[in-house]
């Protein structure tokens, strides 16, 4: 993968670590999209209204800058995997800065390989399905389905469900998804084939949206 200007993600890997500040602006332009996506999918509802995803960029792009001499000590960890740790992280400190700790549903914390790390919730993923599969049309289908979708993605194992959520609503690579949980690239696949198993399981059993899985 090249940036915009043809300069090799390799070698803004190196500036990266060499603490190169115009190699980070250029990094996170090129992955700006992305991380979009990213803090959109994870945003809590109730924090929209006060920010929005370009603002939590705005956050992520100041943190990545203060941030970046750590960088270079860092595990071979890639840029935009960094990048997304750093957005993930300022979608926490938001939620606890504007919500307080106990409301902070769409970035949750849990450990992984002893990590602090953003999951996924039960919410935010219902909420995203459930807008797939319903067309404005049928918002009081939405109204009612919503809930059951969300005790039903709530079945599924936790770091299957954040599986789901990476491939699924963050579009990243099966190596992505194992480079960000830190597990292997066939476990993560294994994960993903089961995680769409149970979850196909799951929304043929929720009525009205399980009529629309199976005609889809």
């Amino acid at each position: 993968m090249t940036s915009d200007s043809g300069v090799g993600m390799e070698e803004l890997e190196r500036r990266l670590r060499g603490g190169d500040l115009e190699a980070l602006a250029e990094v996170f332009s090129h992955e700006r999209d992305r991380l979009w996506q990213i803090i959109h999918f994870r945003l809590a509802e109730p924090l929209r209204g006060r920010l929005g995803p370009d603002d939590v960029l705005q956050e992520s792009f100041l943190a990545a800058s203060q941030r970046l001499k750590h960088y270079a000590s860092s595990p071979a960890t890639s840029p935009f995997i960094w990048l997304r740790m750093i957005v993930n992280q300022t979608l926490i400190d938001l939620h606890r800065q504007h919500l307080g700790a106990q409301k902070r549903d769409a970035a949750c914390e849990v450990a992984i390989d002893g990590l602090p790390y953003g999951q996924a919730t039960s919410a935010s993923v219902a909420i995203r399905l459930v807008g797939q599969f319903t067309s404005p049309s049928r918002a009081a289908v939405r109204a009612d389905v919503l809930g059951l979708v969300q005790a039903a993605i709530e079945q599924m194992d936790p770091i299957d469900r954040e599986v789901l959520a990476l491939r699924h609503f963050e579009d990243l690579t099966n190596s992505e998804v194992a480079e960000a949980l830190g597990i292997e690239q066939d476990a993560a696949s294994i994960r993903y084939i089961r995680a769409l198993r149970r979850l196909k399981t799951i929304l043929a059993q929720v009525p009205d949206l399980g009529k629309e899985v199976q005609h889809g």
